[in-house]
């Protein structure tokens, strides 16, 4: 009995380490592999978007190096000139469409070590989820702000996956409305049901029936201005 309790015990810290180690990031991806080192993350990183592109991957691209900014208070430069300077370089293999569908390629791979690091991606949702992946990696030690050397294989385990926002009942400002989508890209949720309109109110504007929104929603209500 003893030494059934003692090997139970040591598979349950085995699996409190392994959680451990990827506890940070969210959702834990399919396959995690730590290496050796790290990239370290100074002035001279920058982020450079290689193969299909329509703009979409180098925009999500300069959002987060200005979070990563935020986060760290590091100015970046422009793409280093130096080879071996720290640089996240993404391959896009393949266009995507303008809005995502229920099935499409959302995987993506990340691969860092201490020269630099590379995101692939299917199309542009495998490199907004990489890119989420990417700044959980960031981490501050004595050596300073740096990713861990890292592999990781990652895709959806679920189609769906939403999240109900319901403004009829209770308002919701569009500042706090954008935090949310952030927040659902950072757990890389891909469905937002913004429910605008029933008997309890009606949030959104109408050019042809006006008095829908003007009685419907006591002054609170999203204008066609709304951006």
């Amino acid at each position: 009995m003893r030494k059934f309790l003692v090997t139970l015990l040591t598979f349950a810290c085995l699996g409190f380490v392994k959680a451990s180690e990827t506890g940070f990031l969210m959702p834990v991806p399919q396959s995690v592999s730590w290496g050796q080192g790290f990239l370290q993350i100074d002035s001279s990183f920058a982020i450079v978007v290689e193969g299909v592109d329509s703009g979409r991957s180098s925009h999500a691209a300069a959002r987060i190096l200005a979070r990563l900014s935020k986060e760290t208070g590091i100015r970046f430069s422009p793409p280093p000139a130096k080879p071996n300077a720290g640089v996240l370089r993404i391959a896009v293999r393949n266009p995507a469409p303008l809005t995502p569908v229920l099935g499409i390629d959302e995987s993506y791979s990340i691969a860092v070590n201490g020269q630099g690091a590379m995101l692939t991606a299917g199309n542009f949702f495998g490199v907004v989820h990489g890119l989420e992946t990417f700044l959980q990696l960031l981490r501050l030690d004595s050596s300073g702000f740096n990713i861990p050397a890292v592999t990781i294989k990652d895709e959806p385990r679920f189609p769906w996956r939403g999240l109900l926002v319901d403004v009829c009942r209770h308002w919701i400002p569009m500042d706090v409305l954008k935090r949310t989508i952030d927040g659902m890209a950072a757990v890389k949720l891909n469905v937002l049901h913004w429910h605008l309109s029933e008997d309890q109110g009606f949030r959104i504007e109408s050019k042809r029936f006006p008095r829908l929104h003007s009685f419907g929603s006591d002054g609170l209500y999203y204008s066609q201005d709304h951006r």
